[in-house]
């Protein structure tokens, strides 16, 4: 077993084997590992030239914005659709926040060189950012995976160079500017997976510490503002969300104040069946962590609105208190079919079976960051699968669209080595730096894509505008 068993020769001793031993244990890799690993990659350039990466190829069975629009909004509550327009009307770069399953449509069509990664499947820039570690460290990655599944790297890739297009348009950088920010996304996703196919597999796993991620990313500009970010990460915890969002009633049980329509009651009945959920979700947590979660008792459950993409999708808030009256919030999120799937089996992907979709996001999950919520688990309310996971865990982001044009290129370097030590957890990293190459090929080839998609998404943008106007899509802004 490699890394468990060292290959012995007969000069060893009496007990040595002519040409060492080797084992096929099942789970593990065979041992001598099979050559050739980054020629393989190489060899797929043949088929999937570098420099096709640039081309936005769209279907021509593309739906309209508002067939993508009402697509997505099949299965949401009626009552908060009008919520998730509006915020995807605020702009373009919130268009294609809210827009994973149309940019999937498009990137089905176009070319992929056929290595398959676990994917972020919404691997935009703003879904990058701090939480806490079990002892309340902050640590950064990729931090939402709704729509996460395995499926061809490229997609992710581009997904996040197209989006610091957009980020930095709304910002009011340049067009240089933006199209760098791009460009080295790309460039330090490629020179990541180089430097993560020559480790040693455990330390590829952890590779590009939190404390080294500034210097490893050469993203000095950023300094101040992830200073910023982390301290209000720190403050962003269950208790100071509880302090704020609940209040001690007459027979001195806390509940939930209401906030419509972010935060909003429930009835008893939904109160009920959510609470009950938490058995089977408990099931799903490391049985080590059982005691410490049995110390908790269930006091309340609201209803919270949540996100941009997840608008309408069910999402509930339960107040838990331990003997001294300490809070713990845990979010009930429901968990749809990725966004991604249909579009895989289009370009020639497996599906893979889904058990349960809140499984699905959280084993996604726990494939892709070194670190990950030790709470997080999945339950089944009223027969729609959900997952579970703690709120407010020390969250903190930093703003794509806020950034200067100067901080931009260092936030997508950031980015594009965080997102490769992510797929590197579930691809073979030789591979892809074997497709990807010492040269600016493929960077310079995602960057033109990044361009070119930026400009769809605003012309999308505009045709949502129209269809808000028209009175065809209901939005309400502001929310």
């Amino acid at each position: 077993m490699a890394g468990l068993v060292e290959p012995r020769t007969g000069t060893e001793g009496q007990a040595g084997h002519e040409g060492g031993r080797s084992f096929a244990v099942a789970g593990f890799a065979p041992w001598p590992p099979p050559g050739g690993e980054r020629r393989r990659g190489k060899r797929l350039r043949e088929r999937v030239p570098r420099e096709s990466q640039a081309h936005l190829v769209l279907p021509d069975d593309r739906p309209s914005v508002v067939q993508a629009v009402e697509g997505a909004n099949t299965g949401r509550l009626a009552g908060l659709i009008p919520i998730r327009i509006g915020r995807m009307s605020a702009s373009p770069f919130a268009f294609l926040r809210g827009s994973a399953a149309l940019m999937a449509c498009d990137l089905a069509a176009g070319p992929a060189c056929g290595v398959t990664a676990q994917l972020c499947g919404d691997a935009h820039a703003a879904n990058f950012g701090l939480y806490g570690d079990a002892r309340g460290r902050l640590v950064m990655d990729i931090n939402d995976f709704d729509e996460t599944v395995p499926g061809p790297w490229e997609w992710d890739v581009k997904r996040l160079a197209a989006s610091l297009v957009l980020a930095g348009r709304q910002s009011g950088a340049d067009e240089d500017a933006c199209r760098r920010a791009a460009f080295d996304a790309a460039g330090s996703y490629r020179r990541t997976m180089r430097l993560l196919a020559k480790l040693p597999a455990q330390d590829a796993w952890n590779a590009v510490a939190d404390g080294q991620l500034v210097t490893f990313a050469d993203a000095h500009e950023l300094t101040d503002v992830l200073r910023g970010v982390g301290a209000k990460a720190l403050r962003n915890t269950s208790a100071k969300f509880a302090a704020k969002s609940t209040v001690r009633g007459s027979d001195g049980q806390w509940r939930f104040t209401a906030a419509p329509p972010v935060l909003s009651e429930v009835t008893d009945r939904q109160a009920q069946a959510v609470a009950n959920s938490l058995a089977v979700y408990l099931e799903t947590v490391p049985a080590e962590l059982h005691p410490l979660l049995s110390r908790y008792s269930v006091h309340d459950v609201a209803f919270r609105v949540v996100g941009t993409g997840s608008v309408g999708t069910r999402s509930y808030v339960v107040l838990l208190l331990d003997q001294r009256q300490e809070p713990l919030v845990l979010q009930v999120k429901e968990a749809r079919p990725s966004a991604l799937l249909p579009h895989l089996a289009r370009a020639g992907y497996a599906v893979p079976p889904v058990e349960h979709e809140g499984r699905r996001v959280v084993l996604g999950q726990k494939r892709m960051q070194v670190v990950s919520d030790v709470l997080m688990g999945w339950t089944t309310v009223d027969g729609l699968p959900y997952q579970v996971r703690q709120f407010r865990n020390r969250k903190g982001s930093v703003d794509p669209a806020a950034l200067l044009p100067g901080q931009l290129d260092d936030y997508g370097r950031m980015t594009g080595a965080l997102l490769a030590r992510a797929h590197a957890h579930t691809a073979d990293a030789a591979v892809i730096s074997g497709y990807c190459g010492r040269s600016e090929a493929l960077d310079e080839a995602i960057a033109a894509f990044a361009v070119a998609y930026a400009d769809r998404s605003e012309a999308d943008h505009s045709a949502l505008l129209a269809a808000v106007r028209s009175g065809r899509l209901p939005a309400e802004t502001g929310v």
